[in-house]
């Protein structure tokens, strides 16, 4: 009986087959072999692949579902290899400092409080302590403190209702608030916050001459807090709160960038709880 000549599923070697067994291989779809060694290597799950550490050649052997179920594709030959790759690709955020809400020390942590024991006083601190605290701030930098300046704001409000109480019964006037009326500078200048009217002062008691509200170059919709030359200074009093604001704040720095302007950017922390406008407008 003649035999009839097949190409091998797996080495693609031809080899010779009996027609019945041939026919019934057609008729069934199954794959044919040239031995039992290629059936094995086509039907195995296991493959071989370089270790994903560029620095090692090592041969990795794994099941297809491992490579598989990897995220990066990758299959590391130890431990030790999959550490170093990803140290190098992602390595460790430098620690965050914050201050302690109730002593105010610099601490880093994931925590409001510095110790158990200044979470603990802070929940039972005292209105007179509060107030002690306020005339303490007020002493020393001869203005009464704004909320985001107080280590006990949360107290205060729970203590005496609203933070403007707490300010009353210390024996001070309220601030006015920051972002809800327009405020006059000693130079006479209008400003739209009580920050703005702090810079404009910095400014005019220097002899520092700046042009208040200039629109920027192709978008007159856009304006520079204060101008002093090629120096346009903003203060963002509002960055990382509102998402439509820091849009804003990006186009502004994109005009700048493209007329080469120079950009002075002016946050909150820089002024509160102390001013350092003399390190920044180094002008």
């Amino acid at each position: 009986m003649k035999k009839i000549t097949v190409k091998c599923s797996y080495c693609n070697k031809e080899f010779q087959r009996e027609p019945g067994r041939y026919n019934e291989a057609i008729k069934k779809n199954w794959n044919q072999y040239c031995s039992r060694n290629c059936q094995k290597k086509f039907k195995t799950t296991r493959i071989e692949k370089i270790c994903g550490n560029p620095k090692c050649n090592k041969k990795v052997s794994r099941q297809l579902h491992e490579f598989k179920s990897s995220e990066s594709g990758r299959i590391f030959c130890s431990l030790s290899c999959a550490v170093s790759v990803s140290n190098s690709e992602f390595p460790k955020r430098q620690a965050v400092k914050i201050n302690c809400l109730y002593c105010g020390k610099e601490f880093t942590g994931g925590n409001k409080y510095c110790s158990i024991k200044c979470k603990n006083r802070d929940q039972i601190i005292s209105k007179k302590e509060i107030c002690e605290q306020i005339k303490k701030f007020y002493k020393k930098h001869g203005r009464i403190p704004l909320k985001r300046e107080s280590h006990h704001y949360k107290s205060a409000r729970s203590r005496f209702g609203t933070w403007n109480k707490a300010i009353k019964i210390a024996g001070f006037k309220p601030n006015p608030v920051l972002f809800a009326k327009k405020h006059v500078a000693n130079d006479g200048h209008k400003c739209d916050s009580f920050a703005e009217k702090i810079i404009d002062n910095w400014l005019a008691s220097r002899k520092i001459q700046h042009k208040r509200e200039v629109p920027y170059p192709e978008n007159p919709s856009l304006t520079a807090d204060f101008v002093i030359k090629n120096n346009w200074i903003e203060f963002f009093g509002l960055a990382n709160v509102f998402s439509k604001y820091d849009k804003t704040i990006e186009k502004k720095r994109i005009l700048c960038k493209k007329h080469k302007l120079q950009l002075i950017e002016i946050y909150p922390k820089d002024l509160f709880p102390i001013n350092n406008l003399s390190k920044i407008l180094k002008i």
